[in-house]
C-alpha cells in the first residue's frame, strides 16, 4: 500500500462520494422517466422533466460517474496487487454493467428530449431496480471479498 495513509484514505473517501453521487443519479433518473412516461408530450410537465433529466445527468451523473473511475483507478495504482485478486475482476464487470446503465439512461432522456420515447411507465420501473441488483453485488464483492 502506499506510504501516506491518509492520501489512501483520501482518495478512498472521494472514490466513496462520488459513488454515492453516481449512484444517486442511476436512481433517481428512471424515477424521472417513470412520471415523464405518462406526461403529455409538449405539456409544461414534459418540458419541466426534460430539464430535471438533462440537468441530472449532466451536471451530476456524468461527472460524478467520470470521477468513480478517476479515483476508482487511483486506488489500483496505490493497491496494484488487487488486480490478481478475483472479487476485483467481478466488481468491475458489475462495475461496467452499470455503466452501460448510465449510457442506456442517457439515451433514453435523448429520445424524451425530442417527443421520441415509446416506452412504459412498466418498462422504466423494472429498469429503476437494475442499478440498485448491481450495487448490491458491488458492495457485497468489495467488503466481503468472496474471491
Amino acid at each position: 500500500m502506499l506510504d501516506n495513509p491518509d492520501l489512501y484514505n483520501w482518495i478512498k473517501a472521494l472514490h466513496v462520494i462520488s459513488i454515492i453521487a453516481w449512484m444517486a443519479g442511476l436512481l433517481y433518473l428512471p424515477r424521472l422517466y417513470v412520471y415523464h412516461s405518462v406526461a403529455a408530450k409538449g405539456s409544461e410537465a414534459s418540458e419541466t422533466f426534460k430539464v430535471m433529466e438533462r440537468r441530472l445527468l449532466r451536471a451530476i451523473m456524468t461527472p460524478a460517474m467520470g470521477a468513480t473511475y478517476g479515483f476508482g483507478i487511483v486506488l489500483l495504482v496505490l493497491e496494484p496487487a488487487w488486480l490478481t485478486m478475483g472479487w476485483l475482476h467481478a466488481k468491475i464487470l458489475l462495475v461496467l454493467l452499470l455503466t452501460g446503465a448510465h449510457h442506456f439512461m442517457g439515451r433514453w432522456r435523448r429520445e424524451f428530449a425530442e417527443d421520441r420515447s415509446t416506452r412504459s411507465q412498466r418498462f422504466f420501473r423494472i429498469v429503476n431496480e437494475v442499478p440498485t441488483l448491481l450495487m448490491i453485488g458491488i458492495v457485497v464483492l468489495v467488503i466481503v471479498k468472496p474471491f
